[in-house]
Order: structure tokens, then C-alpha cells, then sequence
């Protein structure tokens, strides 16, 4: 026996990261799909400055565009740094982010200016100091700067890759050969010919 029920017309959305985990029968059920991609600074500027004024924190148009750069691209990311840097003003400067205190408040978060944390720094170093930039094997690097390899391939990769500072090889990870003289002076201070 068939139940019929008196719905409205109505639009399904679906959204993920992982569209290759949805089965295909699922997936051809959608009739669009659309791929959504990473914000640009000047566009995730104006979010952290719509986002400062509703946390009552006065951010210069520059300090927020600093904010930008550092949040990977994704807006989620840029509104948790930007609480984070009103934290910092309400304890240090009664909410006035100035460029000096936004960067004070970066470097404390452990972001430097392209938003690589210390664990994705911690990752080249130990590509450059202990494989001459590689390949080395994702369990060995997990195992040398004590992460999960899991998290490493889901968490740290993904924009390391899409800044050209790593490359997936059938060997392992490795430091793409342009690369490897600028992070080679950024963590042994020294100019290296490869």
C-alpha cells in the first residue's frame, strides 16, 4: 500500500567536499552540479569587514586585507581568525585592531603571511633539513613532526598543494624543485643551488 503525501514543490540541495564518497546513483540524481572555488583576498576583505563592524572591532580596509591573505581562502577560516584578533584587541587595545596589533595577534596564532601555520611550516622545514626536499614517505613525516598521517593528507596538503610548496609523487611527498631555493632560505638561511 502506496502512502501519498501533500507536499509543496520544492528545491533539494546538496553539498560536499568529497562528491567521489557519494554513490553514483545518488550523485546523477542532482541535476546540476557546481563547484564552488577558493575566495580571492579583496573578496574575503569585505567579509572580515562586514564581520568586524558586527563584532563591534575597528579594522583598517589594510589590516583586513592582511587578515585575508592569511585565511587560506575560505571565509569560515577568515571569520575564526578575525574573532581571534578581536580577542586580542579587547585584551590589549579596547577593540582597535591596528596593522601593528593584527600582525602581533598573527604571529601569536602562529600564521605567517601567506596563513601557513607552524604545523605547515614544521612540514617543509622537515622535507628540506631532512630529505634535501624529498621525496619522503607520508608516514615518515608523520611520524617525524608527530601528526597523524591522515591528518596531514586531509588538513595540511591540500593548501600546500595549491600553493606549488608541495607535490604528491608515486615516492612520496617532495618540495617541487622551483621552490626548494626559496624554502631552503626561508628555513636554513642559506642560498642553495639544486
Amino acid at each position: 500500500k502506496s502512502v501519498s503525501l501533500p507536499i509543496n514543490p520544492f528545491t533539494l540541495i546538496g553539498a560536499t567536499t568529497q562528491s567521489g564518497k557519494i554513490s553514483a546513483p545518488l550523485r546523477s540524481r542532482f541535476g546540476i552540479s557546481e563547484r564552488l572555488d577558493f575566495y580571492e583576498p579583496e573578496e574575503l576583505k569585505h567579509i572580515i569587514l562586514q564581520n568586524a563592524h558586527f563584532l563591534d572591532l575597528k579594522l583598517s580596509q589594510e589590516s583586513a586585507l592582511h587578515i585575508a591573505r592569511c585565511s587560506r581562502g575560505t571565509p569560515r577560516i577568515a571569520k575564526k581568525i578575525l574573532r581571534r584578533v578581536r580577542d586580542f584587541a579587547q585584551v590589549h587595545n579596547n577593540n582597535i585592531a591596528t596593522e601593528t596589533l593584527v600582525q602581533q595577534a598573527l604571529e601569536f596564532l602562529g600564521l605567517d603571511e601567506q596563513g601557513l601555520s607552524t604545523v605547515d611550516n614544521l612540514l617543509l622545514k622537515k622535507i628540506i633539513e631532512n630529505f634535501n626536499g624529498g621525496p619522503v614517505g607520508l608516514e615518515t613525516l608523520a611520524s617525524l613532526i608527530g601528526e597523524d598521517a591522515d591528518t596531514i593528507e586531509t588538513v595540511y596538503e591540500p593548501y600546500l598543494l595549491r600553493l606549488g610548496y608541495l607535490e604528491k609523487t608515486p615516492r612520496g611527498r617532495q618540495i617541487p624543485h622551483k621552490k626548494l631555493p626559496e624554502l631552503t632560505r626561508k628555513f636554513l638561511g642559506q642560498n642553495t643551488l639544486f
